[in-house]
């Protein structure tokens, strides 16, 4: 099972990132990044990685996870992409596994698929309204798993957000 980890192309959370892909790789799973567009993303404390593919290149047939990152960059880049809004419901269509952490479950709100789900995720106005109007039941936890859905609130939770979607990936027989 391959992993498809979508990021901002600038002030992504650095942490948010390269946890769990660390967490990903000691477990033999690969991973491929996209953005918005292709190249160098610069993380909000000076992390670097590069997009291979854009939103629009994926093919998801190929990935059994998808995992959208936080940061400043993801209000900006991520939560208004219909293209990755599209790949969200793809996914979640597929009954494939679904995470966003930070302010990024908003892309998952936006994308329809929180309506009655157990999320949580980074407050602030414009977040907390988003996730409201997306019908998502909020929960105060650092990591939610409901279903194949995994919501975290923050960097703090990198860790335990990559191990929930470990635990997932093996519960799916990945």
């Amino acid at each position: 099972m391959k992993i498809l980890i979508v990021v901002a192309p600038e002030r992504f959370r650095d942490e948010e990132l390269i946890v769990p892909v660390a967490a990903f790789k000691k477990a033999g799973i690969a991973c491929d990044i996209a953005s918005t567009r292709r190249g160098p993303c610069s993380g909000m404390l000076g992390a670097k990685t590069t997009a291979t593919l854009t939103l629009g290149e994926v093919d998801p047939n190929l990935y059994g996870v998808i995992v959208i990152i936080g940061g400043g960059g993801s209000q900006v880049h991520l939560w208004n992409d219909p293209v990755l809004r599209k790949l969200v419901q793809s996914f979640h269509a597929s009954q494939k596994i679904v995470a966003a952490i930070c302010l990024s479950p908003v892309v998952l709100a936006h994308a329809g698929i929180l309506k009655g789900i157990k999320a949580t995720f980074f407050e602030s106005p414009d977040s907390l309204r988003e996730m409201k109007s997306g019908g998502a039941v909020l929960v105060n936890k650092a990591v939610v798993v409901d279903g194949r859905i995994i919501t975290a609130n923050g960097p703090a939770a990198a860790q335990e957000f990559a191990g929930a979607i470990l635990s997932a990936i093996k519960q799916a027989g990945g």
